[in-house]
């Protein structure tokens, strides 16, 4: 199993804003590419939240080749769509893992 991992800080002043439409709207668009399986999103304990939470977003598939079509075929939209909803309020860092 592969698990593709979007950990993102937002700043408190679009917390609860970009919380809502991860769950209401990206999320879901991303699990109807029909690529991943399953997902999770969890917020990171044990931070310096002074400047907005840091949250995981986990999404589970099967194999790289599926890692690899939503990169090529969604990823670069869904990643502008949410700069052009929050702009510099937020970062994000990527990364690819496998079960062993």
């Amino acid at each position: 199993m592969i698990i593709y991992n979007v950990t993102t800080k937002v700043t408190q002043a679009i917390n609860n804003r970009w919380l809502q439409w991860m769950k209401e709207e990206h999320i879901p668009e991303i699990m109807a590419t029909g690529l991943f399986h399953d997902y999770r999103i969890c917020r990171l304990l044990e931070q310096d939240d002074s400047d907005g939470p840091t949250y995981a977003t986990q999404y589970f598939m099967d194999t790289l080749e599926n890692y690899y079509t939503y990169l090529q075929e969604h990823a670069p939209r869904m990643r502008q769509h949410a700069f052009d909803l929050f702009g510099d309020q937020f970062v994000a860092f990527r990364t690819v893992m496998q079960v062993v």
